[in-house]
């Protein structure tokens, strides 16, 4: 792990140059997450039952018995990893449901996020160093004659990223606004090399600094449902876990928490787990 220096850290909103990064720093924060949501799904009991079926009619028409056990299993595989809801996340090279480009700042100075760490060392983020473009120039005319309205970049969301010294270090994205007062994250990811630092920590609290400073009164945060790391880890920040933990307080809440669920995939078990926090 590489000590990172959180006070020296600028969260910015993503610009067009970045995607293609971003893109490689969710496939490797992902990594796996897709077989766990799979194998979740697959050790289900109705799931179970409805190979087990399918593998007793295949027994009478293949005349083996691992071809029956193995054929409905493998093709439930392929059929859940094409069906998998690309809002997971775990699909990587490929862009999800929200746009990158329409999420993507196109202002002449950059938007910023508040570091809190900077107000308690004294100390202001350094400048980052100028970073060369990778794409090729038919790829820069492409993404700069695509045309963005500004109800796709509604749609889009935000993109914000942590970048030190001109590498991108992690980042968040913060789902469109689709009711007043409601924010939502769907993504959290730090690189590798940076984890254990503070690093998400940051990107979350300063997200939620600048949503409570835009109107809004709750935050919730969608996690993959195998993953125990990102429960632990918001859990730790102060969200609670929506139908677990709070259920009194549900019960005297409004209608606006009860609509809330989570993702759900085939046969309608969910995908992700539900995390909230008011602020």
């Amino acid at each position: 792990m590489v000590r990172v220096e959180l006070d020296q850290v600028v969260m910015r909103r993503m610009k067009e140059d970045d995607i293609e990064v971003v893109k490689a720093l969710i496939k490797e924060g992902c990594e796996g997450t897709e077989n766990r949501i799979i194998l979740h799904i697959l050790t289900r009991p109705m799931c179970l039952f409805i190979l087990a079926v399918l593998s007793s009619v295949l027994r009478c028409l293949v005349h083996s018995f691992i071809l029956a056990l193995t054929i409905p299993v493998f093709l439930l595989i392929v059929f859940l990893k094409i069906t998998m809801p690309r809002s997971m996340g775990v699909l990587g090279s490929s862009r999800p449901y929200w746009d990158y480009v329409g999420s993507s700042y196109r202002g002449t100075q950059d938007e910023t996020l508040q570091n809190p760490y900077c107000r308690v060392s004294g100390r202001t983020p350094m400048k980052k160093r100028p970073r060369s473009k990778i794409a090729s120039k038919d790829k820069d005319k492409e993404s700069s004659t695509e045309k963005i309205s500004p109800e796709r970049e509604q749609a889009a969301g935000h993109v914000w990223l942590a970048e030190c010294e001109g590498e991108i270090l992690g980042c968040i994205f913060r789902e469109s606004e689709t009711e007043a007062g409601i924010r939502r994250i769907c993504r959290l990811v730090t690189s590798c090399w940076y984890r254990k630092e503070g690093l998400g920590r940051l990107l979350v609290q300063s997200l939620e600094q600048r949503e409570m400073g835009t109107g809004a009164h709750r935050v919730y945060a969608h996690v993959p449902y195998p993953s125990k790391v990102g429960e632990v880890f918001f859990k730790k920040i102060g969200y609670r876990q929506l139908g677990v933990e709070t259920v009194e307080e549900e019960e005297d809440d409004d209608i606006e928490m009860k609509l809330e669920t989570p993702e759900r995939g085939f046969l309608g078990y969910p995908l992700t787990k539900v995390f909230y926090k008011n602020l």
